[in-house]
């Protein structure tokens, strides 16, 4: 069975490339960008007994800058200052709405007392066009 040549060389830099981006926050294959051995081979693309099998000074030594690191990684910190601010525009959000309701609620109440007032009025004014007026004195001055 022959073996493939490899370059040893060129696996260390894509393993040191792959430490940084996951240090960084800013990971191109890891879609957790959790700092992990797993994650570590998921970034560099390489097999798992290639990195831990030819490489394990450079894992040993991703796991002790990423304890070192005391610290959320960049990513994860924009987006908790994200969510954070995507919750207070909800609660603005909220808050107005039910400031809305509130003022709904208003309307309604003075545009069903509006309506009674107006159905009384055409009520009283049916009932005054019914009453006979009677003619004005004779002496009154007409304009």
């Amino acid at each position: 069975m022959t073996r493939r040549n490899r370059d040893r060389d060129a696996e260390r830099e894509e393993i040191r490339a792959a430490v940084e981006r996951l240090l960084a926050g800013t990971p191109l294959r890891s879609t957790v960008g959790k700092l992990t051995g797993t994650e570590l081979i998921t970034e560099c693309r390489l097999r798992r007994d290639v990195v831990y099998g030819d490489h394990k000074d450079l894992v040993d030594e991703f796991r002790a800058r990423a304890k070192a690191q005391n610290f959320t990684p960049q990513v994860l910190q924009n987006m908790a200052a994200e969510n954070a601010a995507l919750r207070e525009a909800l609660a603005k959000t909220k808050a107005d709405l039910a400031s809305g309701r509130e003022r709904v609620r208003a309307l309604r109440r003075a545009a069903a007392e509006l309506s009674l007032e107006l159905e009384q009025a055409r009520e009283e004014l049916a009932t005054a066009r019914q009453i006979t007026r009677l003619p004005g004195p004779r002496g009154a001055a007409r304009s």
